[in-house]
């Protein structure tokens, strides 16, 4: 049986998502779950689920990282070997072979800086890129990264390639999954110097290199992984979410504010603006692999609710199952060839 360990003090309303969404994810996906966090706190809630047999228990972490740790405080808390917060032990209990892999919806540097100095990285792999699934035109696309490397060389996007198109192929089934190099603009002379000097890494790496993509074309379904550095990625992810969530917004107020024969109309289209809210909803996906570390990381969004605490477990299990962290060793492992 897969064993998915929870951060349950991870999301801003913890630990009631993140109980309620594990308790959820134990029965529907059958995998045993570990909740790691204060075992006062999580007591009562996960009482209140009735997990009744369920392979659910506590491991007691009586601190947590937030948003305050930062800096050295952070890089401490992170590396400490008897530190007790709830991602150090929870991130120790995948690296000692008690669990499977590693979900938080914590503060996204937290979990990295401590997955990345407790779990080491990957033979090859110089940084870890945090890799979520954007909604597209024709599906999904795996963007990496958005956020765990603001700054990168080419060696790092080649790396950001490699693991991306791993994770496509092995979690989203995705066959020789086409990889694209985000930029400024298709031609390939266009671009700033890392996307120039990353060009021919790609073109020589045995990928299914597309080439340059615009951000219109990644989100136009061009290529299954798209690769860019930690900054770009983050301003990418962030200006999509806010986009997505003005629309959705904007034409409810619209319908709200409108005539009858609009709110009629409204009623109409209802169900599919729901499809498309959903389509748009980060929680559908769960939560985004840190890939590159030794061992199987997941971050979520600090607002995930107990749907998207279950669909992080669910993604975890996937990538569990398909052996992605043995497929991203060899694929890396050939790259270096």
């Amino acid at each position: 049986m897969t064993r998915i360990v929870v951060d349950a003090m991870g999301s801003d309303e913890f630990p009631v998502p993140d109980v309620t969404g594990a308790v959820m994810a134990a029965r529907e996906y059958g995998v045993e779950i570990i909740l790691v966090g204060d075992e006062a706190k999580l007591g009562p809630v996960l009482a209140a689920q009735d997990p009744g047999s369920l392979p659910v228990r506590v491991v007691h972490a009586p601190e947590m990282l937030t948003m305050d740790d930062k800096g050295m405080k952070l890089v401490l808390k992170a590396r400490r070997p008897n530190s007790q917060n709830s991602m150090a032990v929870g991130i120790d209990l995948v690296k000692n072979g008690e669990a499977d892999a590693f979900v938080t919806a914590g503060n996204t540097g937290a979990a990295s800086v401590t997955a990345y100095f407790r779990l080491g990285t990957l033979p090859g792999v110089d940084r870890p890129g945090l890799a979520p699934a954007f909604p597209t035109a024709t599906g999904s696309c795996v963007v990496i990264d958005v956020g765990a490397n603001p700054d990168c060389k080419p060696e790092n996007l080649l790396q950001f390639a490699v693991m991306g198109s791993v994770y496509a192929e092995k979690v989203r089934r995705v066959k020789n999954p086409k990889v694209g190099l985000v930029s400024n603009g298709e031609e390939e002379g266009k671009g700033n110097e890392l996307v120039k000097g990353t060009v021919p890494l790609l073109k020589a790496s045995g990928l299914n290199y597309f080439g340059n993509v615009e951000g219109k074309e990644v989100i136009g379904g061009k290529v299954d992984v798209a690769v860019l550095d930690g900054f770009t990625g983050n301003v990418m992810l962030k200006a999509s979410e806010a986009v997505a969530k003005m629309l959705v917004d904007k034409i409810r107020e619209t319908i709200k504010g409108g005539n009858l024969l609009t709110k009629i109309g409204g009623l109409l289209v209802k169900p599919a603006l729901g499809s498309i809210k959903k389509l748009l909803d980060p929680s559908e996906h769960g939560a985004a692999p840190l890939l590159g570390v030794n061992g199987l990381v997941f971050i979520g969004h600090g607002r995930s609710d107990a749907i998207a605490i279950k669909n992080a477990v669910r993604v975890a299990k996937d990538a569990v199952e398909a052996g992605v962290l043995a497929a991203i060793e060899t694929a890396i492992e050939e790259s270096l060839k």
